[in-house]
């Protein structure tokens, strides 16, 4: 399993080394090891958490690192079960990382996950984002919080002035809808998971006013 998560990882171009291989397939593990009795994901398979969701953090670690963002303050809202951003916290290990996430049985399950895999650079905040919130991240990373037009704004606010927001879409991304006003939009990045032909896309807006 870590032999997979590594040959991805060469192929898009982020360094990843075994141990981190290992601690990724270990936290991929606890959330098998408790989906059914928290509900935690969709997953069919075990190689669906690695090969679909773990790699989808892959990608948002490269595009991080792309970026220089090395040592920054990074935040994945609407965390869940934690998918993308355990997975750059551990990708990751200079940065810190805080999982945003309302439901208090998915943060309770991140703390545990993050103690059983040893990762030290992760901070579990339970809150919904905009409610009351006042945060200033470098970077804000979403994949399963709604739709892009109903959320940039949110998210946008989350960030430092210059800032990045990063979006996960699937094959037809919701970027036209989004007034100009709402960020600067930098980029598409489209890429492919493993043993999947679609094209997904992650969309990268900057935040250019505080």
């Amino acid at each position: 399993m870590p032999k997979n998560l590594l040959e991805f990882a060469a192929q898009i171009g982020l360094p990843l080394t075994t141990a981190q291989a290992k601690q990724l397939v270990a936290y991929a593990q606890c959330v098998w090891e408790k989906k059914d009795l928290l509900n935690l994901t969709s997953a069919q398979c075990f190689k669906e958490i690695l090969s679909r969701h773990i790699c989808d953090g892959l990608v948002a670690a490269k595009q991080v690192t792309k970026l220089g963002f090395y040592t920054a303050q990074l935040a994945d809202v609407g965390a869940g079960c934690g998918y993308i951003g355990m997975t750059l916290a551990i990708a990751l290990p200079q940065a810190q990382i805080t999982l945003i996430e309302s439901l208090e049985k998915r943060c309770k399950f991140m703390n545990w996950a993050a103690l059983q895999t040893q990762t030290s650079n992760v901070r579990i905040k339970q809150t919904r984002l905009g409610q009351g919130t006042n945060f200033a991240f470098d970077l804000v990373t979403e994949r399963a919080m709604g739709t892009l037009p109903d959320i940039i704004h949110i998210c946008l606010n989350a960030l430092k002035a210059g800032g990045i927001f990063m979006a996960f879409q699937g094959e037809n991304p919701q970027t036209a809808q989004i007034p100009q006003i709402e960020g600067k939009f930098i980029e598409d990045y489209r890429y492919q998971l493993p043993q999947d032909s679609r094209t997904r896309h992650l969309i990268l807006f900057r935040k250019d006013h505080a």
